[in-house]
């Protein structure tokens, strides 16, 4: 009789268990539920927008197939590569079939090995997706003034214009075969008796116009018949690790021209040419350049600015962690009599000179002519600061110029650990200035006492006029 009434209570324990880990386990499944919804409701969240893809890279069967990436060789449109034979419309066709494709990414490739002769051309945007114009190979113009086609113009030759979103990059060669362009007689020759008969068209290499989120890398570019790149109303502009080079006497080979442009980074690159590395001219703003190896060269300039008493606007620019060597400027403002406008908010910041003629100069009396006159007016050039600029001077010139406008002084300039000796010779040259005011931060090598101080009282009411 016991064991009948034990029974029944076993039941009903067994029953009250298994309603209580039915009840904990449809609790849990109820949990991981909601954690789902609400990882729906999440993702329905419009996403960020997305960064530029990085562009593919070789491996050894070329690129690696993915569906993300158009591919566009430049033989499958006709390109020969022989170094003769025209492949402009091969590029041009490789070109107007990778901006209209809708990968995310599309890559025109010019191959390794090849050398392929593309006259004038203008490849336009917008585009579909981002563009890769890689180039492993070798491209070049028509080979000097008297092989150009007589019904196109000579000022430029590769344009880029209305991009948003491109890598030029590769580890191939652009070559502006601009020897015979520099031999015109319409030339400056510098070092002879030949008088320039006037200016001359010549084309620049790589022009990119009215672009944004541009990236240049990895290339070797040289001697271009003028500006070897010149980017002229972009944004976004990310230069790195590329090589740059043309004789010391070719003229106006400037590396990178910037104009009416902001947020440019210039990063760990080398140039060589015959004229300035890097120059920044009007309406250049945020401009970071840094580990530039700059020389034989014109230096890095600012400007010219102001020319036909033109208005000009240049602001927060850095020169930072670079070396100039053996040329004729280190870090260079340059402005014109009778203009108007501003350069402010420069850095120049730990800088190695290397027997440089002009390692710091500020010239508002830039003129390419004798007769050249002063005027009322000019770019005030004010807040400039110079630290950490330390090496060797060319003895012809003082290793510091600041030669301001008679009428527009320059104001706060700041020197701070700045250490110039002579290159050969023990004798230290003075620095030069005139009517430019400013401080010192810390003792000077050569000894700055031609700095005025305060502030100048023609500038009190002085309108640069705005920017």
């Amino acid at each position: 009789m016991k064991h009948s009434h034990i029974l029944p209570l076993c039941l009903f324990f067994l029953t009250l268990f298994l309603l209580v880990q039915g009840r904990h386990h449809s609790h849990r499944k109820h949990k991981h539920s909601h954690s789902h919804k609400s990882n729906k409701t999440f993702l329905s969240q419009p996403p960020p927008s997305p960064s530029p893809p990085p562009s593919p890279r070789d491996n050894d069967d070329g690129y690696y197939n993915n569906s993300a990436y158009g591919i566009f060789d430049v033989r499958s449109f006709g390109a020969v590569g022989d170094g003769i034979e025209d492949d402009t419309d091969a590029f041009k066709t490789a070109w107007d079939t990778a901006c209209q494709n809708v990968s995310q990414v599309n890559v025109i490739l010019v191959p390794r090995g090849l050398s392929f002769v593309v006259q004038s051309t203008i490849f336009t945007g917008p585009c579909q997706g981002y563009l890769v114009f890689k180039v492993d190979g070798t491209v070049m113009p028509p080979d000097g003034p008297d092989s150009w086609p007589k019904n196109t113009g000579k000022r430029q030759w590769l344009v880029f214009y209305r991009i948003n979103g491109m890598s030029l990059e590769g580890s191939g060669l652009i070559d502006g075969r601009g020897q015979k362009w520099w031999d015109l007689p319409c030339k400056p020759h510098k070092g002879s008796n030949v008088t320039a008969l006037g200016p001359c068209d010549s084309p620049i290499a790589i022009r990119f116009f009215m672009s944004s989120n541009l990236t240049v890398q990895g290339l070797k570019v040289k001697n271009s018949p003028q500006f070897h790149f010149r980017f002229d109303g972009c944004n976004n502009v990310h230069i790195d690790s590329i090589y740059i080079t043309a004789p010391k006497l070719s003229p106006n080979t400037d590396g990178i021209h910037l104009e009416n442009v902001n947020d440019v980074k210039i990063y760990n690159s080398v140039i060589s040419n015959g004229d300035d590395c890097v120059s920044i001219g009007s309406g250049s703003y945020d401009v970071d350049i840094k580990n530039i190896t700059c020389g034989p060269s014109h230096g890095i300039s600012i400007g010219s600015l102001g020319n036909h008493n033109s208005k000009a606007c240049v602001s927060n620019i850095t020169v930072r962690d670079s070396i100039i060597k053996m040329s004729d400027n280190g870090v260079r403002i340059k402005t014109w009599q009778g203009g108007s406008g501003t350069v402010s908010g420069v850095t120049f910041n730990n800088i190695n000179m290397i027997s440089v003629r002009n390692p710091i100069i500020i010239d508002q009396f830039y003129c390419l002519t004798k007769d050249c006159t002063n005027k009322t007016s000019a770019v005030f050039v004010s807040n400039i600061l110079y630290t950490n600029i330390k090496g060797t001077y060319d003895i012809k010139s003082p290793p510091m110029h600041f030669g301001c406008s008679d009428s527009v002084p320059c104001s706060n300039i700041t020197l701070s650990e700045i250490e110039l000796l002579p290159s050969q010779g023990d004798i230290v040259n003075d620095p030069f200035c005139w009517n430019a005011y400013g401080d010192l931060e810390t003792l000077t090598i050569p000894p700055v006492s031609c700095l005025l101080e305060g502030t100048p009282q023609s500038l009190l009411d002085y309108d640069a006029g705005h920017c």
